[in-house]
């Protein structure tokens, strides 16, 4: 398993936890930190404030997530098998390359108006 590959896999369980936080807030006061008591300054489990971890959580993951794609970035292989053969300058098989026409006769388009 090539690192770019751990990469990938550690960014998408980091958006999914990211789209988790997110959904779980509710921008009116209410969601996860209102369904405990509705209580700003209630303590539960040692955390005081619900909202004030899910906002930590939030701003933790979406780092973490662009430092993931940075890092992500730097260890794409940058091989053979990416670049692009549109720059080359060999002579390509495929098409052969067009050489001018010498034959000075007269097309049938010239024909036609005289």
């Amino acid at each position: 398993m090539n690192p770019f590959t751990i990469f990938l896999i550690l960014i998408v369980i980091v958006a999914f936890l990211l789209v988790v936080v997110i959904m779980v807030q509710n921008p009116k006061g209410g969601g996860l930190s209102s369904s405990f008591g509705g209580g700003g300054t209630q303590q539960l489990g040692g955390v005081k404030k619900t909202g004030d971890f899910l906002d930590k959580s939030t701003w933790f993951l979406a780092t973490a997530l662009i430092l993931l794609i940075l890092a992500s970035n730097l260890t794409i292989d940058s091989g053979g098998s990416a670049e692009s053969k549109a720059l080359d300058t060999e002579e390509s098989t495929s098409m052969p390359a067009a050489t001018p026409s010498t034959d000075n006769s007269a097309t049938p388009i010239d024909t036609i108006g005289s």
